[in-house]
């Protein structure tokens, strides 16, 4: 790795174990094996690192839209049977790519907190790399939809929902909202699984209605 990834594997481990508080850049260097004076040479301050490290959780969540394959398994449960396998492959692609989702926020909560707290007066480059990742999630709804996994409409919302459902799952399960034996009777995998059953629903019921 270069010292610049050098540099943003410190402060992500930094900010694993405290927060953005505990993210300096002095102790960032110190963390990297550089001089105290070698992360100015590659960051204005402590906020040009800190996007730093959102820009490199948005490149790996896209990552996972991009690269996670429909056969990798199913992460609660049975796929119901008797769809076109086109549809199988389309819906079950979203769904693993929203539990890769919940699943990172709850390994990481402070990486999820900086990407999506607001926090940051974000750079170009941020609101490059976030709009990327919000279009392929978009396009990913709109295939699902094509397919018959989801229902009809405008792609954009149908994402910004199953998105909020998601990230909003995540939070509550961070602090402590949300659980299989407490309040919700349900972690944040069990929501986006009935979140997907009452949107594949409602398309069959659309196309039944279409038959008429």
């Amino acid at each position: 790795m270069s010292t610049r990834d050098d540099l943003v594997a410190a402060a992500t481990a930094l900010l694993d174990e405290g927060g953005p508080e505990r993210v300096t850049l002095r102790e960032v260097g110190r963390r990297a094996g550089v001089s105290h004076n070698a992360p100015y040479k590659h960051f204005a301050d402590k906020q040009a690192l800190l996007e730093a490290v959102a820009i490199q959780e948005l490149v790996r969540l896209e990552h996972v839209m991009t690269d996670t394959p429909s056969g990798r398994g199913d992460p609660a449960g049975t796929e119901p049977t008797g769809r076109d396998p086109t549809q199988l492959e389309a819906g079950t692609l979203l769904r693993l790519v929203l539990h890769e989702y919940v699943s990172w926020a709850l390994r990481h909560p402070r990486r999820f907190e900086l990407v999506y707290g607001g926090s940051m007066n974000a750079s170009a480059d941020l609101h490059e790399r976030a709009g990327a990742t919000w279009r392929r999630l978009v396009g990913l709804t709109a295939e699902a939809q094509a397919t018959g996994a989801l229902p009809a409409g405008d792609p954009e919302r149908l994402a910004a929902l199953v998105r909020a459902l998601a990230h909003g799952a995540a939070d509550l399960a961070i602090t402590g909202h949300l659980s299989a034996d407490g309040k919700g009777r349900a972690d944040a995998a069990d929501l986006i699984e009935e979140m997907l059953r009452v949107l594949r629903h409602a398309a069959g019921s659309a196309g039944a209605i279409m038959t008429l």
